[in-house]
Formats: structure tokens, sequence, C-alpha cells
């Protein structure tokens, strides 16, 4: 949870925005704004989401629209989408989550191998679910990904979609990591399934390293050959399917060097979080508990300088 800057808005339709879920070093692979926010009333605290300064509102209120309408394990369901296309805005429930970006921020380094497994495990399911039902994310990134006790969610649905149409080129895009973008797509391609999972393998390789586009050699033995087979260029060389991954990440790991003991298959429920993440989520509760927004009888006159005065509708 990261202080309000001067150019954040104060309120977004009927919300007072109280913090930013994500740091400002974070922000380069951001394909949107959040903020922690609260009703006006004091009753309801959510997660407020804006587009991309600079992008294109009215292709962003259509993905989050599309989200709205979806219903899937492991996807942040959004609950509200308002402002009209000029100005768009979303919101879900508010519950304690930490961006993977932070978690590896909380811990001091990439996480743990059976950790990533477990992630990864989860993050592949909810995928598979996805393309079962004949969707692609098309925007999974580190910043995509946020940690709660319960597991992984996944957000940013449609990043890729919404940054530019279809047969643009789109490496270098704005908001997006570049490394989480297959080849076929940075050329203009459609989002696919495969690019999903190409995507996911990016990820997995940023919880292991703390980058997107590793070498061979810094990924860990249990899943060097399992992550690199997600990277590779050609699809037709990556894992069949983000089921096919799934399964691959809860079994034994076969590529493990000779005489390395053998991770066991990952478990049923929710990873098991660290210790200094765990912190990391009840501190930003506590902060959340500690704001509070101006009183709707006794609005708070807002403050000299008008960019911080803003107001979104």
């Amino acid at each position: 949870m990261e202080r309000l800057r001067q150019d954040d808005p104060s309120h977004v339709g009927p919300y007072v925005t109280l913090a930013r879920l994500d740091a400002e070093s974070a922000e380069r692979g951001l394909p949107e704004r959040r903020f922690l926010a609260r009703g006006a009333d004091g009753r309801r605290t959510v997660l407020l989401c804006l587009p991309r300064v600079g992008a294109d509102p009215s292709r962003w209120a259509v993905e989050a629209e599309g989200a709205r309408r979806l219903r899937s394990p492991r996807l942040l369901p959004v609950t509200e989408v308002g402002g009209g296309a000029g100005s768009p805005w979303s919101t879900t429930p508010y519950t304690p989550v930490l961006p993977l970006l932070a978690a590896l921020a909380a811990y001091g380094g990439p996480l743990p191998e059976d950790l990533v497994r477990r992630l990864g495990a989860d993050l592949a399911e909810a995928l598979a679910d996805l393309h079962d039902r004949g969707f692609t994310h098309a925007g999974l990134s580190p910043a995509a990904v946020l940690l709660t006790a319960g597991g992984p969610l996944l957000t940013c649905f449609g990043a890729v979609r919404a940054a530019a149409p279809d047969g643009t080129p789109r490496s270098g895009l704005p908001g997006l990591d570049p490394g989480c973008l297959a080849l076929e797509q940075a050329a203009g391609g459609r989002p696919t399934p495969l690019g999903d999972v190409f995507a996911l393998g990016a990820v997995l390789a940023y919880a292991s390293t703390g980058h997107t586009v590793p070498e061979q050699s810094e990924l860990p033995p249990g899943l060097r050959r399992l992550i690199g087979s997600c990277l590779a260029s050609a699809p037709a060389d990556r894992p069949r399917s983000a089921r096919d991954l799934l399964h691959a990440l809860t079994a034994h790991a076969a590529d493990a060097p000779p005489g390395a003991p053998t991770p066991a298959t990952a478990p049923a429920g929710p990873p098991a979080l660290p210790g200094r993440v765990v912190a990391a989520l009840a501190a930003q509760s506590a902060g959340l508990l500690a704001a509070e927004p101006p009183s709707a009888a006794e609005p708070t006159p807002p403050p000299p300088l008008p960019p911080a005065a803003r107001k979104v509708h």
C-alpha cells in the first residue's frame, strides 16, 4: 500500500481513494492504476481500477465489462463498472492482496521453488478454466498476479487487447512487460491460449529469479525445463495447453538433476506464504483500518493544489 500522489484522484464515482496498491517503481509494468478506496459513507472498502494514463479508455472499459461478466476461479471478480466509456472505473470488494512484485520485495528476493510451483499450478488451473470456456486472459504478467491468504488471483484481464487492436505490433506497449508477450502476439497476432502459456512461463520466471527473461542457469533446477518450454519462441514447442502445464507442475519434477531430491506432488489447498509476505498483507489491512475517508456529513474541503483535488466522474 502506497501513499496517494498529487496527481491521483481524490474521488472516483462514489468512492474516496485512500491509497495506491502498487509502488511507483512498478508503474512501467502496470496496464491500469489500482487504488484502495472506500465508499463516501465509510461502509464499503474496494479495490478500484482505472485505465493507465494515456490508454484508450473505451477499449479498457470493454475489457472491464468483459471481466465483470466472467466468473472464473482465481480471476479477481469485477463487481462494478462505472464512469462510462470516457472515464471508466471498476471495483471489486476489498480483500488483503499483495501484487507479486511487492511479494518479492517483502520476501527479499525470488520465492522458494516449491512456492513457485504451487503458485504456478493455481494460475495454470485458472487459465485452463478460461481456455475451456473459450476465453484468453491476454494480460498475464507479474503485475497481474495478486497474492492472498487463499491463493493467487488474476487481474488485468484483456490488457493486451485493450492496449492495441489486432494486427498492430505490440512490442514495447506501455504498461505491459515485454518479456510476457509471446513473439506471435508482439508481431500483431491475436491473443491465444498458447500466448497465455508463454506469459505464465514469464511470470514463473519472474517469481523464481526476479525478472521475466532469465538465463536458463538462473532458473531452479526442478522448474528449468518446464519454464523454458513455456518461453519457447515457437508455439508448437510450448506445453500443448494450460491443463498440460498444470499436470506438469503438480507431478514429480522430471528435469531435476541426477541425485537431487524429487519434489513431492503439489498438495491441495492454497500455498503457504512466507512469513514476511503474510506480515505485508497484515500491514495492508492495518493501514486500511486506520484510514478514514472524509465524513459525509462534514466534507473535508479540497486541498489548495488543483492536481490533488482532481475528480474522475
